[in-house]
Protein backbone atom coordinates (compact mmCIF):
# COMPACT_ATOMS: atom_id res chain seq x y z
CA UNK A 1 0.00 0.00 0.00
CA UNK A 2 1.32 3.49 -0.81
CA UNK A 3 2.02 5.81 2.27
CA UNK A 4 0.42 8.98 2.17
CA UNK A 5 2.24 12.03 3.28
CA UNK A 6 0.24 15.40 4.46
CA UNK A 7 0.94 18.63 3.35
CA UNK A 8 2.60 19.62 6.46
CA UNK A 9 5.13 16.38 5.90
CA UNK A 10 6.02 17.50 2.06
CA UNK A 11 6.84 20.90 3.36
CA UNK A 12 8.86 20.03 6.19
CA UNK A 13 10.78 17.99 3.69
CA UNK A 14 12.04 21.18 1.72
CA UNK A 15 12.84 21.14 -2.09
CA UNK A 16 14.53 18.07 -3.40
CA UNK A 17 18.15 18.45 -5.44
CA UNK A 18 18.20 16.93 -8.50
CA UNK A 19 19.21 16.49 -11.52
CA UNK A 20 17.44 16.46 -14.42
CA UNK A 21 18.95 14.33 -17.18
CA UNK A 22 15.87 12.32 -19.00
CA UNK A 23 16.32 8.52 -18.15
CA UNK A 24 12.93 7.94 -20.73
CA UNK A 25 10.63 9.46 -22.92
CA UNK A 26 6.78 10.10 -21.53
CA UNK A 27 4.41 7.39 -22.83
CA UNK A 28 0.67 7.26 -21.76
CA UNK A 29 0.43 4.01 -19.49
CA UNK A 30 4.49 3.83 -18.56
CA UNK A 31 6.58 5.36 -16.05
CA UNK A 32 9.03 7.82 -16.72
CA UNK A 33 11.76 8.10 -14.84
CA UNK A 34 14.62 11.03 -13.76
CA UNK A 35 17.30 10.05 -12.03
CA UNK A 36 18.39 12.68 -9.14
CA UNK A 37 20.91 13.03 -6.39
CA UNK A 38 18.06 12.12 -4.00
CA UNK A 39 15.76 9.76 -5.59
CA UNK A 40 14.14 8.94 -8.94
CA UNK A 41 11.00 11.56 -10.21
CA UNK A 42 8.15 9.27 -12.03
CA UNK A 43 5.19 10.21 -13.90
CA UNK A 44 2.07 7.85 -14.33
CA UNK A 45 -1.64 7.88 -14.81
CA UNK A 46 -3.93 9.65 -11.95
CA UNK A 47 -6.28 6.88 -10.01
CA UNK A 48 -9.01 7.87 -8.00
CA UNK A 49 -6.77 7.29 -4.97
CA UNK A 50 -4.63 10.57 -5.64
CA UNK A 51 -7.44 12.90 -5.77
CA UNK A 52 -6.59 14.16 -2.23
CA UNK A 53 -3.48 14.50 -3.35
CA UNK A 54 -4.07 16.81 -5.83
CA UNK A 55 -6.53 18.94 -4.43
CA UNK A 56 -3.57 19.57 -1.55
CA UNK A 57 -1.16 20.08 -4.94
CA UNK A 58 -3.62 22.95 -6.36
CA UNK A 59 -4.31 24.60 -3.14
CA UNK A 60 -0.43 24.98 -1.94
CA UNK A 61 0.79 25.73 -5.52
CA UNK A 62 -1.86 29.13 -5.67
CA UNK A 63 -1.41 29.70 -2.09
CA UNK A 64 2.04 29.71 -1.75
CA UNK A 65 3.38 30.30 -5.48
CA UNK A 66 0.94 32.58 -7.20
CA UNK A 67 0.64 34.40 -4.42
CA UNK A 68 3.90 36.18 -5.58
CA UNK A 69 2.07 37.45 -8.20
CA UNK A 70 -2.12 37.58 -7.57
CA UNK A 71 -3.48 39.28 -4.39
CA UNK A 72 -4.93 37.51 -1.15
CA UNK A 73 -8.23 38.44 -2.46
CA UNK A 74 -7.28 36.94 -5.87
CA UNK A 75 -5.86 34.01 -4.25
CA UNK A 76 -8.68 33.61 -1.89
CA UNK A 77 -10.95 33.57 -4.70
CA UNK A 78 -8.81 31.14 -6.54
CA UNK A 79 -7.58 28.65 -4.44
CA UNK A 80 -11.12 26.78 -3.72
CA UNK A 81 -12.37 23.44 -4.22
CA UNK A 82 -16.05 23.37 -3.17
CA UNK A 83 -17.01 19.38 -4.52
CA UNK A 84 -14.45 16.62 -4.46
CA UNK A 85 -16.84 14.60 -6.31
CA UNK A 86 -16.67 16.65 -9.12
CA UNK A 87 -12.86 17.45 -8.95
CA UNK A 88 -12.44 13.57 -8.94
CA UNK A 89 -14.65 13.18 -12.18
CA UNK A 90 -12.62 15.92 -14.20
CA UNK A 91 -9.25 14.23 -13.04
CA UNK A 92 -10.51 10.70 -13.81
CA UNK A 93 -12.53 11.92 -17.47
CA UNK A 94 -9.24 12.73 -18.94
CA UNK A 95 -5.69 11.45 -19.15
CA UNK A 96 -4.21 13.06 -16.01
CA UNK A 97 -0.63 12.20 -15.19
CA UNK A 98 0.86 12.78 -11.52
CA UNK A 99 4.99 12.91 -10.85
CA UNK A 100 5.52 11.10 -7.92
CA UNK A 101 8.87 11.05 -5.89
CA UNK A 102 9.68 8.87 -2.91
CA UNK A 103 6.17 7.52 -3.01
CA UNK A 104 4.17 10.84 -2.52
CA UNK A 105 2.53 12.72 -5.18
CA UNK A 106 4.05 16.02 -5.82
CA UNK A 107 2.74 17.19 -8.87
CA UNK A 108 -0.19 17.10 -12.10
CA UNK A 109 -1.37 17.65 -14.94
CA UNK A 110 -3.95 16.83 -17.60
CA UNK A 111 -4.88 16.67 -21.16
CA UNK A 112 -8.22 17.11 -23.06
CA UNK A 113 -9.78 15.67 -26.47
CA UNK A 114 -9.14 18.93 -27.95
CA UNK A 115 -5.78 19.54 -26.45
CA UNK A 116 -6.41 21.95 -23.49
CA UNK A 117 -4.18 21.41 -20.94
CA UNK A 118 -6.33 22.63 -17.87
CA UNK A 119 -4.65 22.22 -14.96
CA UNK A 120 -0.83 22.08 -14.44
CA UNK A 121 0.32 22.47 -10.80
CA UNK A 122 3.68 21.20 -8.73
CA UNK A 123 3.56 21.34 -4.65
CA UNK A 124 5.64 23.88 -3.60
CA UNK A 125 8.32 21.96 -2.09
CA UNK A 126 9.26 20.56 -5.11
CA UNK A 127 9.51 24.13 -7.32
CA UNK A 128 12.24 24.01 -9.47
CA UNK A 129 13.20 20.87 -10.05
CA UNK A 130 11.92 19.59 -13.35
CA UNK A 131 8.57 18.51 -12.37
CA UNK A 132 6.34 20.81 -14.26
CA UNK A 133 9.02 19.72 -17.18
CA UNK A 134 8.79 16.09 -16.98
CA UNK A 135 4.84 16.57 -16.71
CA UNK A 136 4.47 18.94 -19.83
CA UNK A 137 6.68 16.15 -22.19
CA UNK A 138 3.76 13.20 -20.59
CA UNK A 139 1.24 15.51 -21.32
CA UNK A 140 3.11 16.58 -25.10
CA UNK A 141 3.61 13.06 -25.80
CA UNK A 142 0.03 11.56 -24.80
CA UNK A 143 -1.43 14.46 -27.51
CA UNK A 144 1.07 13.15 -30.25
CA UNK A 145 -0.01 9.67 -29.79
CA UNK A 146 -3.79 11.27 -30.15
CA UNK A 147 -3.23 12.71 -33.10
CA UNK A 148 -3.21 16.25 -31.61
CA UNK A 149 -0.85 19.00 -33.37
CA UNK A 150 -1.67 21.73 -30.80
CA UNK A 151 -1.80 22.01 -26.56
CA UNK A 152 -3.28 25.28 -25.91
CA UNK A 153 -4.01 26.44 -22.17
CA UNK A 154 -4.43 29.45 -19.66
CA UNK A 155 -0.97 30.30 -17.95
CA UNK A 156 -1.56 32.38 -15.17
CA UNK A 157 1.02 35.24 -14.50
CA UNK A 158 3.38 32.76 -12.56
CA UNK A 159 3.01 30.00 -15.25
CA UNK A 160 3.44 32.71 -18.29
CA UNK A 161 7.82 32.31 -18.44
CA UNK A 162 7.52 28.19 -17.82
CA UNK A 163 5.60 28.19 -21.20
CA UNK A 164 7.06 30.32 -22.90
CA UNK A 165 10.29 28.56 -22.16
CA UNK A 166 8.96 25.30 -23.61
CA UNK A 167 7.88 26.71 -26.67
CA UNK A 168 4.34 28.42 -26.28
CA UNK A 169 3.81 31.59 -27.88
CA UNK A 170 0.89 33.94 -26.15
CA UNK A 171 -2.34 34.09 -28.21
CA UNK A 172 -4.00 36.84 -26.02
CA UNK A 173 -3.91 38.39 -22.12
CA UNK A 174 -7.35 37.89 -20.23
CA UNK A 175 -9.48 38.76 -17.61
CA UNK A 176 -11.05 36.19 -16.21
CA UNK A 177 -13.74 36.00 -13.27
CA UNK A 178 -13.67 33.57 -10.23
CA UNK A 179 -15.92 34.24 -7.08
CA UNK A 180 -16.27 38.01 -7.75
CA UNK A 181 -12.38 38.84 -8.34
CA UNK A 182 -10.88 39.64 -11.94
CA UNK A 183 -7.58 37.45 -12.35
CA UNK A 184 -5.22 38.18 -15.11
CA UNK A 185 -4.01 34.97 -17.47
CA UNK A 186 -2.76 34.40 -20.71
CA UNK A 187 -4.14 31.78 -23.48
CA UNK A 188 -1.29 30.28 -24.74
CA UNK A 189 -0.39 27.52 -27.44
CA UNK A 190 2.14 25.74 -28.77
CA UNK A 191 2.10 23.62 -31.78
CA UNK A 192 3.63 20.08 -32.04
Amino acid sequence: MRRRATQAQWIAAGTIVHSTAMAGRARAGRRVRRRGGTGVLQVRRYTADDCDDTIAIFLAAIREVASRDYSPAEIEAWAKVEDRAAWAERRSSRPTFVAEHAGRVIGFSDLEPDGHLDMMFVHPANQGIGVASLLLETVEEEARKQGIGRIFTEASLTARPFFERRGFSVIARQSVEKRGQRLTNFRMEKFL
